[in-house]
């Protein structure tokens, strides 16, 4: 496989690679080197690439799967799950700070959530992937993503409410 063949490839989904990364790391340098080195691996496993049923599933996957090594690992220790992907510039003021206090408390609410939930959440919400190929990423079966996102929805749904009654009266 030659270098423009592979760019072909991998380029449509590698910013689905990097909110994902984004998503579970703390920082924009953390998720563009686990960006590079799931690259790199892609690179060189670049032979391989035609025997995938899907490459961006397989991609995906060793995002994930490096991406929840540096969670684990000792160097990143202080890594917790970020998310700020939301920006609306012709928005008024008032409408950017309640989008930052929301992004803020989801950012609260997820980091509350087990490490599966919180990919599934992301891959189905966000990434807007179907079940059938989070449940190949994830290695799952696609019953246990559908219970993993529906129990992510339902913790986030019971928090939001807890803290918007909380907030009348």
């Amino acid at each position: 496989m030659k270098q423009a063949e592979f760019l072909h490839t991998v380029m449509p989904f590698k910013d689905k690679l990097f909110r994902l990364a984004k998503r579970l790391l703390v920082s924009t340098e953390e998720a563009e080197d686990a960006i590079q080195e799931v690259l790199l691996k892609l690179w060189a496993n670049k032979g391989k690439i035609a025997t995938y049923r899907s490459v961006e599933a397989f991609a995906v996957t060793t995002t994930k799967n490096y991406c929840l090594d540096r969670l684990k690992s000792r160097q990143a220790g202080n890594l917790k799950l970020v998310h700020s992907n939301y920006s609306d510039e012709n928005a008024s003021l008032q409408r950017q700070v309640e989008a930052r206090d929301s992004v803020a408390l989801m950012q609260k609410i997820m980091e509350h959530l087990p490490e599966q939930q919180k990919i599934v959440l992301q891959l189905r919400d966000v990434e807007q992937y179907e079940f059938e190929e989070i449940s190949d990423m994830m290695d799952m079966n696609p019953t246990a993503v559908r219970v993993a996102l529906s129990r992510a929805r339902k913790a986030v749904r019971e928090a939001l409410i807890k803290k918007h009654s909380y907030g009348v009266g």
